[in-house]
């Protein structure tokens, strides 16, 4: 289970990525910034029970770092 959760959160991630490349979305839209936010929150909670510090150090300060961007994001964006 914990793989499929996995992938879910990678996938979110992704996505906003490969939407920003292919010109879909902007880096400072509220949809990329919420979806940075899940897929790393998830990681970095799997992460934790895993005891991997390391990613918990990358997807953790992802998180924080998309939570602080979409908090200060103007809503209409």
């Amino acid at each position: 289970m914990d793989q499929a959760i996995q992938i879910v959160g990678a996938l979110l991630i992704l996505a906003a990525f490969a939407a920003v490349q292919f010109e879909r979305m902007r880096p400072d839209s509220r949809l990329y910034l919420a979806l940075n936010l899940g897929g790393s929150a998830i990681l970095a909670v799997l992460a934790v029970a895993a005891a991997q510090w390391g990613f918990v150090l990358l997807e953790g300060v992802w998180a924080i770092v998309s939570a602080w961007g979409l908090a200060t994001a103007p809503r209409s964006t």
